[in-house]
């Protein structure tokens, strides 16, 4: 699990992982989101939905390098995201508030990676 705030927003993310023979699986992300007033419920949970990916992405495969002061990676054919089928179940709940609108664009992405980490260790030990 990992907790994290940002744009006036609280989310935390629990995640379930497998590992076996030193390959992981993430079967599940957990991520409740704390966005006061939830005007649309389904923009919400998409932008959730994206930040489990995005997250998942930068856990797995997140590098950047520079090369004679140019960033070598242009496009998705050269920095690799999480596919379809590498996608776990990703469960969203939206905490029911009446206090005003906050962001929901950019702090799902955050928690996810501490939390593939911190379920790993909770597997393996390590």
């Amino acid at each position: 699990m990992a907790v994290h705030y940002s744009f006036l927003t609280y989310v935390a993310s629990a995640i379930e992982v497998s590992v076996i023979d030193n390959k992981l699986k993430v079967h599940n992300i957990h991520s409740v989101i704390d966005c006061g007033t939830a005007v649309n419920v389904d923009t919400i949970k998409a932008q959730m939905e994206g930040a489990a990916i995005f997250g998942m992405s930068l856990a797995y495969y997140g590098k950047i390098t520079a090369k004679d002061g140019a960033i070598e990676q242009s496009n998705y054919h050269d920095y690799q995201m999480i596919r379809i089928h590498q996608t776990p179940k990703i469960h969203i709940e939206i905490i029911k508030s009446n206090t005003k609108p906050t962001g929901v664009g950019e702090p799902g992405v955050p928690p996810i990676a501490p939390a593939i980490v911190n379920a790993i260790y909770n597997a393996t030990g390590k």
